[in-house]
């Protein structure tokens, strides 16, 4: 089998549902699925029940976080790919999973564009690059639900670290690419949706996500360390600089077209 499809949950039962049901609507191509839920008290596993005839392995028992759950997945995973889409986010209604599998020609990773919802309904496509290095991911990273990636490079790894809380598929991609140097392949295209609801995406977990980048950072790429933090200290000044009230006006008037600001 070419494909394992994971979806993790926990206490999300209407977005659960919403995901599966996209997932199985893609029955025409050849994949397992798997369903890890955290134990949930919402009425997750009523749902899990209800599409049990679907679902290869589902189980509900506690884990010890995000990337405990995406590791128990792993382990359960028969597919030569493991694809995440976890619960909330979506296969897009008018892809087809066939076409999009037959992009996945050998490559240790094959990513593609991501479709993304914010809060409003707004859709918008977010484009990856052809190249990736530490320059890029010092800054981004690759969409964990538009990823194929090979089991066997996630067992070379070690899995997902479980040590961090909301990066580790960040220092993962990270790894594999500059520090394992395994092959990688962009499709410019998007079959999935993320929504904008998700724990590295809420504000209130900034500053954890920055510590956690800056630990591994200095932990495995000490030579680049100094460069990374000035690179970031940078941005941020240029963050400010556009934010701040006077750029904001000067823009407005149209005076700073030029500068791209």
């Amino acid at each position: 089998m070419k494909l394992t499809i994971i979806t993790i949950n926990y206490n999300n039962a209407n977005g659960l549902r919403k995901t599966i049901e996209s997932i199985i609507s893609q029955a025409q191509a050849d994949f397992e699925y798997i369903v890890i839920d955290g134990g949930s008290t919402d009425g997750s596993q009523n749902i899990i029940e209800e599409y049990s005839q679907h679902i290869t392995y589902w189980v509900s028992e506690p884990d010890k976080g995000v990337y405990n759950a995406m590791n128990k997945g792993i382990r359960q995973a028969n597919g030569e790919y493991v694809l995440f889409i976890n619960s909330g986010d979506t296969i897009c209604e008018d892809a087809n999973l066939s076409l999009i599998m037959d992009q996945i020609t050998g490559e240790d990773i094959v990513y593609f564009d991501l479709e993304i919802c914010d809060k409003n309904n707004n859709k918008f496509i977010k484009t990856y690059p052809d190249y990736l290095d530490f320059k890029y991911f010092a800054e981004d990273s690759l969409p964990h639900m538009g990823s194929f990636i090979k089991k066997e490079l996630l067992i070379k790894y070690g899995y997902y670290s479980e040590k961090m809380k909301i990066v580790s598929d960040w220092a993962f991609f990270m790894d594999a690419i500059c520090l394992l140097n395994c092959s990688y392949k962009h499709v410019n295209s998007s079959f999935s949706t993320f929504y904008l609801d998700g724990i590295s995406s809420d504000k209130q977990n900034q500053k954890e996500l920055i510590t956690e980048r800056n630990n591994h950072i200095s932990t495995s790429y000490k030579l680049y360390e100094s460069i990374y933090k000035e690179w970031m200290e940078k941005k941020q000044e240029l963050y400010k600089l556009k934010t701040s009230g006077s750029v904001r006006f000067l823009k407005k008037i149209g005076l700073l077209k030029w500068l791209k600001l």
